[in-house]
């Protein structure tokens, strides 16, 4: 008799951090332990540099060549999920609020059943001004989500 499997689709919210590997790593094995297609989903919050931090305004170039690097970056982790194994593994962009873009918005687009995700990305101060991401996916999200140490939070 064939196990059945329990997730068709897992998602990896990854920030950039230097946690963002060992998320990828965790999502991954998820991926193969459930012969699961995989999302590695970015999210930028572009009103942060232009409501209240500053005035910078984003022009189209460099809007540009910031989804450009972005895309780059994410590509070399698509190719490690594949290295690993995987071969449905998707990329993904998105600007908005990383908290409901990872909670709701991304995994009711994409049919998600389990996110990965990782304790934080920011620091101490930058968790009491900004919150936690985890947290809030972590007690929003409507499907299962694994939440990585990732060692910065200990």
């Amino acid at each position: 008799m064939s196990e059945i499997s329990q997730y068709k689709s897992v998602l990896v919210a990854i920030d950039g951090s230097k946690a963002t590997m060992k998320v990828l790593e965790a999502g991954i094995r998820a991926a193969l332990a459930n012969d699961a297609h995989l999302d590695i989903l970015t999210v930028s919050q572009v009103d942060q540099l232009t409501d209240g931090y500053s005035n910078a305004i984003l022009s189209e170039d460099d809007t540009y060549d910031a989804v450009k690097a972005t895309r780059e970056r994410l590509e070399d982790l698509k190719q490690k999920a594949t290295d690993a194994g995987l071969s449905d593994v998707s990329l993904h962009i998105r600007f908005g609020n990383p908290k409901r873009v990872i909670a709701r918005e991304f995994p009711d687009d994409h049919d998600t059943d389990l996110i990965v995700i990782g304790t934080t990305g920011l620091t101490n101060v930058g968790r009491i001004m900004v919150g936690s991401v985890t947290s809030y996916v972590n007690r929003v999200a409507t499907c299962d989500v694994l939440v990585v140490r990732t060692g910065s939070d200990k």
